[in-house]
């Protein structure tokens, strides 16, 4: 069977597109939805400038999710207000660009290679930051709009001026 590469990035890219704008209105459940069960999330961080870690399991990272459930938690406690540092909660914007479709895609799933940034800024101090960096998303499709196995966030500036969170990345 051929793969209609166009089509399968379209598709692809149209995820990620969801993905952004659910973040940045704070559709929590949706954003969630996009999400296998079994979902992993993770941003490994920096083990030196040139070098990320590369097992989450024995390392630091900026942030690792093994399950939909671990990000459910954490919306909640973003829902909940309790978090100090996330009162008001701040304004995001998300860009991802230069998308493109790694290798052994199916019609069933992908692997998908993009950049992004993500303009944050604080209503409660008045300052602004822009993260930016690469995603790796795996892509499950199932003919409903498909769903993110796995995601992988290289944050390139990972000098953090205050905070950071899921919804930043």
């Amino acid at each position: 069977m051929s793969v209609d590469s166009d089509l399968l990035l379209g598709d692809g890219v149209d995820l990620l597109n969801r993905e952004s704008r659910f973040l940045d209105e704070r559709l929590w459940d949706e954003w969630l939805g996009l999400y296998c069960e079994d979902c992993q999330f993770w941003a490994p961080a920096w083990r030196n400038d040139d070098e990320l870690t590369s097992n989450f399991q024995r390392e630091i990272s900026i942030f690792f999710f093994k399950s939909r459930a671990g990000l459910a938690d954490r919306v909640w406690r973003i829902r909940s207000g309790q978090a100090p540092s996330l009162t008001p909660l701040p304004r995001t914007t998300h860009v991802i660009s230069n998308a493109v479709l790694g290798d052994n895609s199916t019609p069933n799933s992908m692997i998908l290679h993009s950049a992004w940034t993500c303009h944050v800024y604080s209503p409660r101090t008045r300052t602004q930051h822009v993260f930016f960096g690469r995603y790796e998303h795996e892509l499950v499709l199932d003919g409903g709009g498909g769903r993110i196995k796995r995601k992988k966030i290289t944050l390139m500036n990972d000098y953090v001026p205050s905070m950071i969170d899921i919804f930043c990345v």
